[in-house]
């Protein structure tokens, strides 16, 4: 279920589509969610390694205990999101099953969304979320508290800007249907690229530039979306 045109066979009366399952609910949130710590996991782990080493420097008990309360938020989040991305996903599905104008607009839609991920590369939100997760250290000095709640909230809070960094590139995947390993592998080096390099927003605005362009040829020529999806 994606944002791409199927054929025309695919075209019945609104009742007919697939509609909510929740046993796809629940296959498609896990994978989201095992896909999602993949592509995150590696670009997070120096800020999830600096919290395990601080929190043992201030003599805490239970640090791998703690170390996992700290995590535990990163995977909430991914799993609900994928939650949405579903439900998001279902009703284009009805849609473009549905109706001819949805039918013809869903490449015009991918590449407004590509567009839309792209110009966010360059808002103050991005670079707030951005200029985070850069920082650990800072951050843990700003947001340290102590205990298991502490680690809690900490992670939490800093997995809140982890996925403001992140949350239109994933929906690009979805957008384009492009969720195959090649994607991932690229959008995955893309974030690590942004949060792991040096402060300069080199990557950021290549990557910004790069989704604009590519939403534009696609507006241009909408046949470009099948070309993606391989």
């Amino acid at each position: 279920m994606a944002l791409t045109a199927p054929s025309d066979s695919m075209y019945m009366s609104a009742g007919s589509s697939q509609g909510w399952r929740w046993s796809d609910l629940i296959a498609f949130t896990s994978a989201w969610a095992l896909m999602m710590a993949a592509m995150m996991l590696p670009s997070a782990t120096p800020m999830i390694a600096l919290y395990s080493t601080v929190a043992r420097r201030r003599g805490g008990r239970a640090v791998a205990a703690r170390t996992t309360i700290f995590v535990a938020p990163y995977m909430a989040l991914w799993a609900l999101s994928g939650v949405g991305v579903y439900a998001l996903t279902v009703w284009i599905d009805s849609l473009v099953r549905s109706y001819r104008w949805a039918h013809d607009s869903a490449p015009y839609a991918a590449a407004a969304v590509l567009m839309a991920a792209g110009i966010y590369q360059f808002t103050p939100l991005k670079r707030m979320c951005l200029a985070n997760c850069r920082n650990p250290l800072n951050f843990l000095v700003s947001h340290w508290r102590s205990g298991f709640s502490g680690a809690a909230r900490i992670g939490f809070a800093h997995a809140a800007y982890c996925f403001g960094c992140c949350a239109l590139l994933m929906i690009v995947l979805v957008a384009v249907g492009a969720m195959g390993l090649a994607w991932v592998l690229l959008i995955a080096g893309a974030v690590a690229l942004e949060k792991l390099t040096s402060r300069r927003p080199r990557s950021t605005i290549i990557a910004g530039i790069a989704l604009i362009a590519l939403g534009a040829a696609v507006a241009l020529h909408p046949s470009l979306v099948r070309g993606l999806q391989s």
